[in-house]
């Protein structure tokens, strides 16, 4: 598989380079160009537009942070989860490109810090835009303009709903005064790394005419990686994976190790054209990608029985993921004299194909699987998603005492996947040993799985402000929304089935009939109010109360069949009501095939200050989140697969901090602080799957009102420093140093469970930058203490058992990079 996907890899970049090479060929002049960034330091201005108008991040009523290009630049911010570390309220759960980085804003986690894979979403607490259009990707953070990140539901602003907040990607766009080339590279090696990694890239911008331009850029990453998998057996159904680690002939004739089994392969890029034939009308087109090849988990198994090193995965197969992300979107803005209308049209796919380890499940399960010495089994999953999305905005521009804005939001979305299972040699090994008559399947096909969701929802969203006076203001907004969902998944067990057994592809799966009981549907309406004082032309107050909402979703896992005492019900979900086991109490209480919609009403009341002729800027606010129907991470009765259910509610509350000050011409300080405090506030019986040892029976521990929830720190701070030199030839020497902090993170409710509790950490990060305007330099060091940091945890300490001799290791910690040194190039031509 890794070779396809290189030679994939190849192709897409070579296609990718020729497309966006096209217009480079017919460019009169090339020339260097600058971001369209207005500055990053206090004493200069971004202006952002998260309220559809052009505003200063001073002079909006609501808590947001805006990074801009030069920012990104400035401290080497190569995705979100770097991003957002110096954004207060907000973190991503840095699992490695292979897992998927939840995003955890104010508390409100969805996707729980104790599970094994994410997929193309991020949890679902906030919004994701790229440009205009919602769409959810960890996007590779090149030739931006700027970064928003929103607090608090905007569902009254955007088209998709938002549960507590929104992030917009705003790409610089084709400039009609520009002809320009920029190339850039980026050399890194991991302390614990055996080889280098590289990113190179470039952007273009050509002006064609006064009214239309193109822009693109292609970077291509080369990430070596850094997690060894030192256990991977040479042959799976052959090798041993429990070797005699005392001989070393034996571990060698049955482990073949894999060095840095974590790294990546990534072209990611843009191509866009703009046209504004008219004063009043201005259009751009846009093709956006990004193929990720990703070798393996970033984790750590030191917590497993095997006891690996503080970079070693325990695993025993490699775990290789492909990842394509295409977006092509049309926006148009017309200006009709008393209003702006705003089009937006996407249509987006994502597919991928991945292998993990699926060893440990089913060992656990104690269903035999142990009993076969040389077991390992593995799982190959498929899936591929589609959407379709078209917003309608209309925002006045009329001067008036009165502003508002309306708007129209239609989205449809597919989500298909495949789960095949391989137990190689295992059916035979059983069939010579215990005479169950299992099917041997040519390809150890041990159990297949299915999902198809198609979600249709529509919105009308808008809101109406009226300034009381030139100090005083006041907004409400509206939201009415409906959505439905239809689901089906179904399971199947190929070694009970006949030799030529044939796995559904996923264009089989579509055809399939949904099931009513996984159907959902709902509407609503929500409200937005929110006034604001400008105490003095230096002080701006402001008060709202906001309510965000999300949809639900399928479990994407199979019905249980009707309890029998004499069967297993291997991985499925139980719906509620249905019987488990012998005992009469043995009775689900949820539904574990699917969860409900959920909602937040959130209460804010914030300042934004400047002081000192505006070298002092100082912004704060305390909140209030009351989160009803709260989606929380538990797992099955069957299995301990991890699912997510409704609790009966949650709120979180506390305060945000960010500042800062430039203390002279040529030095700045920034810096942030949070505190979070997310609790539940009723109690949810058995909302805790947990482990009876010895062995893995399933017990039940009830969340209590007055639980601590998982994902998040109480408590997070950043700082960050740039002195200036100026040099002879208008040439610039900058020292950056930025610094974070997290507070201690909870893995499972309440810290029940035999929940791990994660330790709070501290990361540094520095660098020294020469700018001589059409080429620089960068030198950094990220990580600069070389902190072990663990950013998520899988299974528990019970799951540390060995039955029949088969070492159950699921219990690993996802961690961040080491040590990192590096250097950055850039050189501009034209202007």
């Amino acid at each position: 598989m890794a070779a396809k996907s290189k030679a994939t890899l190849r192709s897409r970049l070579a296609c990718s380079i020729s497309v966006l090479a096209l217009p480079l060929a017919g460019m009169a002049t090339i020339g260097s160009a600058q971001a369209q960034e207005t500055g990053t330091t206090s004493q200069d201005v971004i202006v952002v537009t998260a309220t559809r108008r052009s505003e200063t991040v001073q002079d909006v009523p609501l808590n947001i942070a805006a990074i801009g290009g030069a920012q990104i630049e400035e401290q080497g911010f190569e995705d979100l989860a770097d991003a957002l570390a110096y954004v207060p309220g907000i973190n991503i759960v840095d699992r490695g490109g292979r897992q998927g980085n939840p995003i955890i804003v104010r508390g409100l986690n969805a996707d729980p810090i104790n599970s094994g894979d994410g997929n193309n979403d991020g949890g679902g607490t906030v919004a994701t835009y790229l440009g205009e259009i919602p769409l959810f990707i960890d996007l590779k953070l090149n030739d931006l303009e700027r970064v928003e990140v929103l607090l608090g539901p905007q569902g009254t602003l955007y088209g998709a709903g938002t549960l507590g907040g929104a992030i917009r990607y705003l790409p610089n766009r084709p400039d009609f005064d520009s002809n320009m080339l920029q190339i850039r590279s980026s050399f890194y090696q991991y302390q614990e790394a055996g080889s280098p990694s590289a990113d190179i890239g470039f952007t273009f911008n050509h002006a064609v005419s006064d009214t239309f331009a193109v822009r693109g850029s292609v970077d291509v990453l080369h990430d070596s990686g850094f997690t060894d998998y030192s256990y991977r057996v040479r042959t799976p159904g052959v090798s041993n994976p429990n070797p005699d680690f005392n001989d070393p002939a034996d571990v060698a004739a049955n482990l073949a190790p894999v060095n840095d089994a974590d790294g990546e392969e990534a072209v990611s890029g843009r191509l866009a054209a703009r046209w504004a034939p008219t004063d009043w009308l201005d259009a751009t087109a846009t093709y956006y990608f990004q193929f990720q090849d990703i070798e393996g988990r970033q984790i750590s198994s030191r917590r497993s029985p095997i006891q690996a090193g503080a970079y070693e995965s325990a695993l025993r197969v490699l775990e290789p993921i492909e990842r394509d992300n295409q977006l092509l979107a049309i926006e148009l803005t017309a200006d009709l004299g008393f209003a702006e209308l705003t089009s937006a049209t996407g249509f987006g796919t994502y597919e991928e194909d991945g292998q993990r380890d699926q060893t440990d499940l089913l060992i656990s399960l104690e269903y035999s699987y142990e009993s076969f010495p040389n077991f390992t089994a593995f799982t190959r999953e498929q899936g591929e998603d589609e959407f379709f999305n078209q917003e309608l905005r209309l925002v006045s521009t009329y001067e008036s005492q009165f502003n508002w804005i309306i708007g129209a939001y239609y989205n449809k979305a597919e989500f298909v996947s495949n789960s095949s299972e391989f137990t190689p040699n295992y059916a035979a090994y059983v069939n010579d040993n215990f005479a169950f008559g299992l099917t041997e399947n040519p390809t150890d096909l041990e159990y297949f799985s299915t999902s198809n969701t198609q979600l249709t929802e529509s919105a009308l969203f808008g809101e109406l402000g009226w300034d009381i006076t030139d100090r005083l203001s006041i907004t409400v907004g509206g939201r009415y929304y409906e959505y439905e969902l239809e689901s089906v998944s179904t399971v199947d067990f190929p070694l009970f089935e006949a030799p030529t057994y044939t796995p559904l592809t996923l264009s089989e799966i579509r055809d399939l009939a949904f099931d009513p009981a996984l159907a959902q549907s709902d509407d609503g309406f929500l409200y937005k109010f929110n006034i604001a004082y400008d105490l003095s032309d230096e002080i701006l107050a402001y008060f709202t109360v906001s309510e965000g909402y999300r949809i639900g979703a399928s479990n994407g896992l199979g019905p249980c069949p009707a309890f029998d005492p004499l069967a297993t019900q291997g991985a499925c979900a139980l719906a509620p009501g249905q019987q488990y086991g012998p005992n009469p109490g043995d009775i689900a209480q949820f539904d574990e095939r699917q969860f409900g919609p959920d909602q937040t009403t959130n209460y804010e009341l914030g300042a934004k200050t400047t002081w000192a002729g505006g070298a002092i800027t100082l912004n704060g606010a305390i909140f209030l989140v009351e989160w009803t129907d709260p989606q929380v991470s538990s797992a099955t009765v069957n299995a301990n697969i991890p699912i997510t259910v409704n609790a009966a509610g949650a709120e979180s509350k506390g305060f945000e901090l960010q500042g800062s000050w430039q203390v002279a011409h040529n030095f700045e300080v920034r810096g942030t602080y949070s505190f979070t405090q997310s609790e539940l506030t009723a109690d949810v019986p058995f909302l805790i799957r947990t482990i009876t040892t010895p062995g893995f029976g399933s017990a039940f521990e009830n969340g209590e009102s007055g639980d601590r929830l998982p994902g998040s720190p109480e408590t997070q701070a950043s700082a960050f420093a740039r002195y200036t030199m100026d040099l002879e030839g208008g040439a610039q020497l900058n020292y950056n140093f930025g610094v974070s902090y997290t507070g201690d993170i909870l893995t499972r409710t309440g810290g029940r469970g035999s929940s791990t509790t994660l330790d709070s950490y501290v990361v540094a990060n520095g660098s020294i930058n020469y700018d001589a305007g059409d080429w620089g330099a960068t030198l950094f060091i990220n990580n600069i203490g070389n902190e072990y940091i663990e950013t998520g945890i899988r299974g528990t300490a019970l799951s540390n058992q060995t039955i029949n001799g088969a070492v159950v290791r699921s219990h690993y910690a996802n961690v961040a990079p080491p040590r990192t040194f590096g250097v950055r190039f850039y050189y501009q031509f034209g202007e």
